[in-house]
């Protein structure tokens, strides 16, 4: 018969877990408490994702299964839940399984939906929800495997080591259901991992996704090919690439931080309108300026990706090709100055530079400086899958984009290139804030629907795993 034992997190007077009609195979409820060890039936942990918690929790309980769960406020298993979730990981040899649940806001339950794991989710932030259920067998062979005393990333380490050698499932039914802990909309949430109070955390995370990545030997060390810019013809050295529909109300802005660029070579703007309805097209009309090239493709099934590639194969393109939002502005007149050096100083076929969060009206908001300090010329490519993004602006050599082209869609095209570069070429940084990101209620990502996010989430899961395959073909 298989047993479970369930550890949950202990928050002091925290509404305590109920359980539902479950079956006596749970034969241990243990609490994990970081805050000392006067708790009943309590291991201690200095962290509760520590791998001492992991430990702990194996030489606290013989059972076949262990529940992990991290947050205790106001859950609520559905009835029979857990010989549900205890069934399917018997039955399949998984590792871990979790499930969909609901969240409880104002006496009304809403689905939360989680995405399926696959192996390009290696991402530190993958939704599992709260509950965890871990087979012993595969917690043992995780923890016998080496691995640094980690106190953040013990979770994520774990994970990722039985991700290599049992599956990890996901029920796709509604198991249980906590309280609302996090009211932020997706917009808001989208930069904690770069927030520098979180900086150990990252360290910590990087190591064992890097140590993941040589196990299965998806690991990338620094060697680069040199990008030689010699014996190329363009119209322009540079051109910046804005993909537009329907921003009336920013793409004005953004052209003249364009226009007003100063610059040692000549430049040009494309600016491609994706068919826009709100009066951009006129208002990108309005603009006189013999370096602005406006052009409408003849497709009308092209995402962000399509319009980007629409520009970089079009006649007027520069040798270089540099990203700008419609929403978005260069921080100052040097912005493409700065990153056309770096191309010819860091001899890499994409640079990508640091921004600044601003409100609508250019004023600096949380978390501020964003530029993605965690990647390292040694470590970047490997890290660059742990992460969701890669920073801005983005700016390509291009020959090597028309080579490689962007998928046609409006979410994950750039990180999709971006990690096919790195496979090859170096990538070139710059850690100052050259841009200026402007967070908006107008912005396409600003309060995403849950079922978007996990859209997005997916495909950039998705992309990841088709690197990752890439990587481990690659002799």
């Amino acid at each position: 018969m298989n047993t479970a034992a369930i550890f949950f997190s202990y928050i002091e007077k925290a509404q305590p877990i109920i359980f539902g009609k479950n079956s006596t195979q749970v034969e241990q409820y243990l609490i994990v408490s970081t805050g000392g060890s006067n708790i009943k039936n309590s291991i201690v942990s200095q962290s509760l994702f520590g791998r001492e918690t992991f430990r702990a929790m194996l030489e606290a309980s013989g059972a076949d299964y262990v529940f992990f769960v991290t947050q205790s406020v106001g859950l609520q298993f559905s009835d029979y839940a857990i010989d549900r979730m205890i069934r399917v990981a018997s039955s399949t040899g998984a590792g871990i399984v979790y499930a969909d649940y609901y969240e409880e806001s104002e006496d009304k339950l809403k689905p939360h939906p989680l995405v399926e794991y696959q192996r390009g989710s290696i991402r530190d932030d993958f939704d599992f929800g709260y509950v965890y259920l871990f087979s012993r067998k595969a917690l043992l062979r995780a923890a016998s495997l080496s691995s640094s005393p980690y106190q953040f990333a013990g979770l994520y380490d774990i994970r990722l080591k039985i991700s290599e050698f049992a599956p990890i499932i996901h029920i796709n039914e509604y198991l249980y259901s906590v309280d609302k802990s996090d009211n932020r909309k997706s917009g808001e949430k989208l930069f904690d991992y770069v927030d520098p109070k979180n900086r150990a955390v990252q360290i910590e995370m990087e190591d064992a996704a890097t140590a993941h990545l040589k196990r299965i030997g998806a690991y990338l060390a620094p060697d680069f090919t040199d990008v030689d810019f010699s014996g190329d013809r363009f119209p322009v050295e540079a051109s910046v690439i804005i993909p537009v529909k329907n921003r009336v109300n920013t793409i004005a802005d953004a052209i003249h931080s364009v226009l007003k660029q100063e610059c040692s070579f000549p430049f040009n703007l494309i600016v491609v309108d994706n068919y826009s309805t709100d009066g951009t097209t006129e208002k990108i009309a309005s603009i006189k300026d013999e370096k602005l090239i406006h052009v409408i493709p003849e497709s009308k099934d092209l995402g962000i990706g399509g319009c980007w590639n629409y520009a970089v194969h079009h006649q007027a393109a520069g040798k270089f090709v540099i990203q700008l939002d419609s929403d978005d502005l260069y921080k100052d007149a040097t912005t493409l100055q700065k990153l056309v050096d770096c191309f010819y100083a860091e001899k890499c076929a994409m640079v990508i530079g640091s921004y600044q969060m601003t409100d609508f009206n250019l004023n600096e908001i949380p978390p501020g400086i964003i530029d993605h300090k965690e990647w390292t010329p040694d470590n970047g490519r490997n890290n660059a899958l742990r992460i969701n993004g890669l920073g801005a602006p983005r700016a390509f050599y291009t020959p090597i984009l028309r080579q490689i082209n962007f998928p046609n869609v409006s979410y994950g095209e750039d990180y999709s290139v971006a990690l096919a570069i790195s496979k090859d070429y170096r990538i070139g940084r710059i850690f100052e804030p050259v841009y200026v990101c402007r967070r908006w209620e107008g912005n396409s990502d600003a309060a995403l629907s849950l079922e978007k996010q996990n859209q997005y989430n997916f495909y950039k899961d998705k992309i990841r795993t088709l690197e990752i395959l890439s990587r481990i073909a690659s002799p």
